[in-house]
């Protein structure tokens, strides 16, 4: 199975970018999304990025991930 996750633009290269990932640092292509700058997050999978995320995103998507997400369902 593969999964998309959630990183912070660290640096931006051309159509490349060096995001961390939870720390770790991987580089990403930029192609499919626009108006990214350092700083952002960005959902990646595959080595793309697919779409940029908001903190409030990634913090949701934390909270599903340790479940405290206040709309899950048991």
């Amino acid at each position: 199975m593969c999964l998309a996750v959630p990183a912070q633009v660290v640096s931006i290269r051309g159509n490349l970018a060096q995001v961390s990932v939870e720390g770790a640092l991987r580089e990403v292509h930029l192609g499919l999304v626009d108006d990214v700058e350092v700083g952002d997050y960005v959902l990646v999978h595959a080595g793309f990025a697919l779409e940029r995320w908001t903190e409030e995103d990634v913090r949701e998507w934390r909270a599903i991930l340790d479940g405290t997400w206040p709309g899950r369902t048991e």
